[in-house]
């Protein structure tokens, strides 16, 4: 079987396996206070292009967006949401469980529009009930969404102005960040992440590592005490170098950029191959997610000898699907997805 379910079937690029392997007997101290975490820092904040940010590492996406959004809300106060945004969908409640509610917005393409965020706000502040209302407080988004979309430099501008207006913070998901940054058209760069957002954070599970994301702090007060923070939720690895070491070998080069634009290429192939047999997109997509209506019976014909994520039901006849490429793509693999339809 031939999976195209997810970015992250496979372990670690093998330039990260070697270094862990090289460094594995040395001594360092622990919780991300050893040299290869500092150095990893010191690459990322050279890719951001601003030496005044903090970066902190911690192991997952659900950990990582749980301890983020905890971190920056009051009891009172929530977080907007695409309707299909992961918080909202895909992490068992987790904001939920730590007290703050995922305040959900409408969206057919994943995203969420400025205008959108300020009618919520406005919504609530002109309720008479405003004060036994949850208090809209930060705007999450990821990029590329859950639908596998994007959002452009001008959206995300429009989005930071809207959030400052209204005194929200502006918080970007960045799990499959390097997929985002190498698609065709995109125009937005992690000094852009960087100079809009309050916090946002780079994925390595998805791109290269065997686990791993790392959270850049640009917004003064949300520094403050962060580490407290990821202790108490339980993202502290005592072994933090294990981070250390995984991002310093992403980009120390470009090594992410080059990893995450092989997963890109391999999603375009796919794409422009299933257009030219007559298939429809199901959303239109430049990142490593594609979804295709697929007809009921070529399928279950397909799922012999692939495995993908089946997304909806769109008619009496028809399903989508979603066939997900990454750093590890083998186009052998393509091909012979592409040759069976």
């Amino acid at each position: 079987m031939i999976l195209f379910t997810s970015d992250y079937t496979e372990g670690a690029h093998p330039a990260i396996v070697e270094k862990l392997a090289s460094t594995n007997m040395e001594q360092t101290v622990g919780y991300g206070e050893d040299a290869y975490c500092e150095e990893a820092r010191g690459y990322i904040r050279r890719e951001c292009g601003r030496e005044d940010v903090d970066v902190h590492f911690l192991v997952g996406g659900t950990q990582t967006n749980m301890t983020v959004i905890s971190a920056a809300l009051r009891p009172h106060q929530g977080v907007l949401s695409a309707e299909s945004g992961h918080i909202n969908v895909h992490e068992s409640g987790a904001i939920e469980s730590y007290g703050h509610k995922v305040l959900s917005i409408p969206s057919a393409d994943g995203k969420i529009t400025a205008s959108q965020v300020k009618e919520a706000c406005i919504s609530h502040r002109e309720d008479d009930s405003f004060e036994h209302m949850v208090q809209p407080k930060m705007v999450y988004i990821s990029h590329p969404t859950e639908l596998g979309t994007l959002y452009t430099k001008a959206e995300l501008v429009a989005l930071r102005e809207v959030c400052d207006a209204y005194d929200l913070y502006l918080f970007v998901d960045g799990a499959r960040l390097g997929y985002g940054l190498m698609a065709p058209g995109s125009d937005v760069r992690l000094a852009d992440l960087a100079r809009l957002c309050d916090v946002f954070y780079i994925g390595g599970t998805k791109v290269g590592a065997l686990f791993g994301e790392a959270v850049v702090i640009t917004r003064e007060e949300l520094k403050k005490d962060f580490r407290y923070i990821i202790k108490q939720k339980g993202g502290m690895l005592a072994k933090g170098r294990l981070l250390g070491i995984q991002f310093a070998e992403l980009f120390r080069e470009d090594l992410y950029y080059q990893i995450s634009g092989h997963g890109i290429s391999m999603a375009m192939k796919l794409k422009e191959g299933f257009l030219e047999k007559g298939y429809k997109l199901f959303i239109e997509s430049d990142t490593n997610q594609q979804f295709i209506i697929i007809p009921d019976e070529k399928l279950e014909a397909l799922k012999e000898k692939f495995v993908f994520t089946y997304w909806q039901r769109l008619d009496d006849k028809t399903s989508v699907i979603r066939i997900c490429t990454s750093w590890t793509t083998k186009e052998a693999a393509v091909d012979a997805l592409l040759a069976e339809i």
